[in-house]
């Protein structure tokens, strides 16, 4: 499978952002791109930076305007197309949805964010609902993608329960990046903590992981903080978490990267984690906490 990554920085002008994300896919495409993956919410600033319900006119039905512009990209370039759309359900309910999009266009799935963070600069419970749809792979013509977004990837269970639905890859649409009031010692140890819990996940699920991330630096419109400077290197790993690609950290970056989806089952075979998981002893991860 070849993959498409679109890394880009995102400001204030909604249509600029979407031109830029429609020119990433027409470029993967030319490269050979089958699949194409978007970071998580590309159509916008990250709004999350602070509570404003102004920020909610940004959300758009599903289907609705933003979604066909990418289901028209994806009929386009005739590829099967990850987006992250900011999605009004009803007045009062919004989520933050990742659309998939066959090569017709067609949507061939969603999934709603599951995990939703509320830390400084990321007040993402003031917006997103927790999503309902649960942890089911999409079926497309490329196989079952195991979509989840950016705070799912660093829950284990969100990772396992794909891989265990007959997911062939997970894909983590994401916006992560260093508050600007964080030292520089602080700023390595969270990067390194978030390319290494997801190659665990692949190495865990004997699955390849794609993950796409905002880059540049965007400020916060309330003035409160320094904004946010999103770190980029979006990365593609392999079954055993070996790196096929990092992204730069300081610009925006289109790639074409080719996955071996047999190699699944070449490493399952010598790591057969789930053959030797003990299911029979697991009743307490229902749990919140074993008092």
């Amino acid at each position: 499978m070849r993959v498409g990554l679109v890394q880009q920085a995102c400001g204030l002008d909604k249509r600029a952002n979407i031109q830029k994300s429609l020119e990433g896919i027409a470029e993967c495409a030319r490269k050979g791109a089958e699949l194409v993956v978007l970071q998580e919410l590309h159509c916008s600033i990250y709004f999350c930076q602070a509570e404003d319900p102004a920020m909610f006119d940004l959300a758009e039905s599903i289907p609705g305007r933003d979604a066909e512009i990418f289901s028209r990209a994806a009929r386009q370039h005739k590829v099967v197309l990850v987006s992250s759309l900011f999605e009004k359900r009803a007045p009062g309910l919004y989520h933050n949805t990742a659309v998939v999009f066959e090569k017709d266009g067609a949507i061939a799935g969603r999934y709603r964010k599951m995990h939703i963070p509320d830390d400084p600069a990321y007040y993402e419970k003031f917006y997103f609902t927790p999503g309902d749809l649960g942890f089911e792979p999409i079926g497309t013509s490329l196989g079952r993608l195991g979509v989840l977004v950016c705070w799912d990837q660093w829950f284990p269970e969100a990772a396992r329960l794909m891989a265990l639905a007959g997911a062939d890859i997970l894909i983590y649409p994401t916006a992560i990046g260093w508050e600007s009031t964080d030292p520089a010692e602080e700023k390595a140890r969270q990067y390194e903590a978030w390319f290494a819990v997801q190659r665990g996940h692949a190495i865990a699920n004997g699955l390849p992981v794609v993950a796409v991330n905002r880059v540049g630096h965007e400020p916060d419109w309330t003035g409160v903080t320094g904004g946010i400077l999103f770190w980029g290197q979006s990365f593609v790993v392999g079954p055993q978490g070996e790196v096929l690609y990092c992204a730069p950290a300081d610009r925006e970056a289109v790639a074409v990267v080719e996955i071996d989806l047999s190699r699944t089952e070449a490493v399952r075979r010598m790591w057969p984690f789930l053959r030797d998981r003990r299911i029979d002893f697991y009743q307490e991860l229902t749990r919140r906490y074993r008092d």
